[in-house]
């Protein structure tokens, strides 16, 4: 399924002549570069400039003022998941781990993957229970064994209540 993948977010307008400022989700505004058009060709990106703080000043083509801009806040900027570069051995992008089925090594169903989070230390999944209840589980080699299009695979270890 070629679904659409969030790279930023549009948080507020920049200036009166239409700019935004962005938040990014990758890795930094060199990410954002290898693309031209974002929502489904509906915003195509004029400029782009790193703002010093983490996050981006965009121009697209289609706004023109600041009460245009003003209007895109909150906006996701999306990219289909077939533009997105090839990953290598053990890389993964956030995307194709959301909503997979969680299972431990011992084949029990732990739920479901419902998020992604970094609070600076490194990756962590959520997973959600079938009964609701939530856990997480840090995305290290010890705990999270493999992940593929259709599962991820805890360590059981890690998974207990």
């Amino acid at each position: 399924m070629d679904r659409p993948v969030t790279l930023a977010a549009v948080v507020g307008a920049h200036g009166v002549t239409g700019e935004v400022r962005l938040k990014l989700f990758g890795e930094g505004v060199e990410s954002l570069r290898r693309f031209r058009a974002f929502n489904d060709s509906t915003l195509t990106l004029g400029k782009l400039r790193d703002d010093g703080k983490g996050g981006a000043i965009a121009r697209f083509a289609e706004i023109t003022d600041r009460t245009a801009a003003e209007g895109l806040r909150g906006t996701a900027l999306t990219v289909p998941r077939s533009a997105l570069p090839p990953l290598a051995e053990g890389e993964y992008y956030h995307a194709d781990l959301i909503g997979l089925n969680a299972v431990s090594d011992a084949d029990e169903d732990l739920g479901t993957c419902i998020a992604v989070e970094n609070f600076g230390a490194g990756d962590v999944l959520e997973i959600e229970r079938p009964n609701g209840k939530r856990f997480m589980v840090a995305m290290r080699p010890e705990a999270v064994i493999a992940w593929d299009a259709g599962r991820v695979v805890i360590n059981a270890a890690f998974a207990a209540d």
